[in-house]
């Protein structure tokens, strides 16, 4: 048995101690116990990292057969990119349980045990090497994220949670149909009666070309729900308006990767119908991009705003893995893993400011930045990684997807800069209004950052800077899975 098995396992345990745990002298003795299983996993997310070789395949494996009947197998391990995903889910679970007190106060245990139960089941998806167990864990995150919207979240969470719930489930139905059509091809050719992707992808490789098109066209549509593309997104505003904090951070940081992550594995199992795409996947990616960021130049409401520039953002990702190119789709793993940083940042310190104000709108909050200059430091460096400056995290994936884009499609991918553009102007704008305007509240003050919330914020700002001055490390790691995507 390898050891990514403790990647799953140690969360569901942490998830049973936090329900025997005291609640000590200040009733937060369930979140101190989930703050340090979360670290555990953390620690191990990170040496398993350190230790990967890049380009020797998949490691850590643990390899069980499960469901004979169908020869679904429990197929675990950890290859360059899986290893990322598995750090990234890791850090961004930690951050978000340090940003409890600041952005919720107190919470209970059962918000804490759904909370461990929802990083197991993210990386249960990212580790999964059978297609079967990958659309396992991938419905099973529907469930902890469900109740973390549905009991914690503001006043319309009852729509939010059903909204998330009913997109993805859709979606996830048409991604089942394809892998069914997939797994019954393999079995029809003789090459393995399972659901283990290494043996899809062979079959695949000699399958009508029109199968391939339907296998296509299914997984991509379900992971499309995910990431999301226009104009799959409409779950996403509401559920990040309505989300507690801690949950937005996992939504946008880490639950939108699966998607992405997905479309590389996809990419891995029918290139060909990739290749055939490809300039549907350039539109799609387009319209993501510019439409995600006219949506977040128009919001008044923070958290929306944030959501709707995730949405912009992750079309680089689709841009990147549509490219076909070891340099585009390298760059569509670093952009993953910036802006989750970028986002969990950003969403800790709106949390931040709606808990003392009880106000998300950027017009109400005008000036609230100018007292406090913890905030309005990590604020402002957030919100140039998010345009993408030189020298911080979001330049780089950005520009290693536009030259693969290049390289694939030719001058038209220069259609991007209009969300490049947008995408500075809105966070010029925020930066205006919070940090640089008079205040439009008389009494209204922002108490500057504790310790705690700095705890949570500085490592994610610290990472913003040293990813975009020194990238290889990251790009590196996802290096060794790519060169199976080229043309």
């Amino acid at each position: 048995m390898g050891a990514s098995v403790l990647l799953l396992g140690l969360p569901i345990l942490g998830s049973i101690a936090i329900i025997f745990a005291p609640a000590g002298n200040d009733g937060r003795g369930p979140l101190w116990t989930a703050i340090a299983a979360a670290g555990v996993v953390l620690a191990t997310a990170l040496i398993m990292a350190l230790r990967i070789e890049s380009g020797a395949g998949v490691q850590y494996v643990t390899n069980i057969a499960w469901i004979t009947e169908i020869g679904v197998q429990f197929h675990i391990g950890l290859d360059g990119l899986t290893a990322l995903m598995t750090l990234l889910t890791a850090l961004l679970s930690v951050a978000a349980l340090v940003a409890v007190p600041g952005t919720m106060g107190k919470v209970n245990r059962p918000f804490l045990v759904w909370f461990l139960l929802l990083e197991a089941t993210v990386m249960g998806v990212f580790l999964a090497r059978d297609w079967f167990l990958f659309y396992l864990f991938w419905e099973l995150a529907l469930i902890p994220m469900f109740f973390l919207i549905g009991v914690w979240g503001g006043q319309r969470r009852a729509r939010a949670a059903y909204s998330f719930f009913l997109y993805t489930l859709a979606g996830s139905v048409v991604m089942l149909i394809g892998l069914m059509a997939a797994y019954l091809e393999a079995t029809a050719q003789g090459i393995a009666h399972g659901f283990e992707m290494s043996v899809i992808a062979e079959a695949m490789q000699s399958a009508p070309a029109s199968l391939q098109v339907f296998v296509f066209i299914c997984v991509f549509a379900g992971m499309a729900v995910k990431v999301p593309v226009v104009p799959l997104h409409g779950w996403l505003p509401m559920a990040h308006v309505e989300a507690p904090v801690p949950a937005s951070i996992m939504l946008s940081g880490i639950l939108l990767k699966m998607g992405g992550y997905g479309m590389i594995r996809l990419s891995e199992m029918v290139p060909g119908a990739f290749q055939m795409f490809g300039s549907a996947v350039l539109v799609l990616g387009l319209v993501t991009i510019i439409y995600g960021a006219v949506l977040a130049f128009r919001q008044d409401d923070l958290k929306a705003m944030i959501a709707y520039s995730s949405v912009s953002h992750m079309g680089f990702v689709v841009l990147g893995i549509g490219s076909m190119t070891e340099i585009g789709v390298r760059g569509a793993a670093v952009q993953m893993f910036s802006h989750g940083l970028v986002t969990a940042a950003l969403f800790a310190l709106v949390g931040v400011v709606y808990a003392q104000t009880h106000s998300r709108s950027l017009i109400l909050s005008s000036g609230i930045g100018r007292g406090s200059p913890r905030f309005a430091i990590l604020m402002t460096l957030a919100l140039l990684a998010s345009m993408g400056l030189p020298g911080l995290s979001g330049f780089v994936g950005e520009f290693q997807v536009l030259m693969g884009g290049y390289e694939r499609w030719g001058q038209s991918v220069a259609i991007a800069g209009i969300g490049i553009l947008l995408v500075t102007a809105y966070s010029l704008r925020v930066f205006r209004r919070l940090i640089l305007a008079p205040s439009q509240r008389e009494g209204v003050v922002l108490r500057d950052l504790g310790a705690l919330d700095l705890a949570g914020i500085v490592p994610l700002a610290i990472l913003m800077v040293l990813l975009g001055l020194f990238p290889s490390p990251i790009a590196n790691l996802a290096a060794g899975v790519l060169p199976a995507v080229q043309p």
